[in-house]
């Protein structure tokens, strides 16, 4: 499992610019895991948080200590990158 996928963390490089941006998905996912049972259609299992695609804000790399700037939050992160683009 790759950390993107644990931790939902991805960099997107601009090829004209060459500017990197980190985007990490802060929260908890809207989506019950487990398997569903055919013969009732719920959800039954748990497998947790584990691999939620998602951290705790507590966790977050992209802090102005480790260096990062223009640091912002957006439901379409790439909306945001676009806008930093521009400036």
């Amino acid at each position: 499992m790759s950390e993107s996928e644990n931790t939902g963390r991805y960099v997107v490089v601009d090829n004209e610019t060459g500017r990197k941006f980190v985007v990490e998905p802060i929260g908890n996912p809207r989506t019950d895991f487990g398997d569903i049972n055919p013969a009732t259609g719920k959800v039954e299992g748990d497998y947790g948080s584990k691999y939620r695609g998602s951290i705790d804000e507590k966790d977050s790399i992209i802090t102005e200590e480790n260096g990062f700037k223009n640091i912002g939050y957006s439901q379409n992160p790439l909306d945001l990158i676009a806008k930093l683009l521009k400036k």
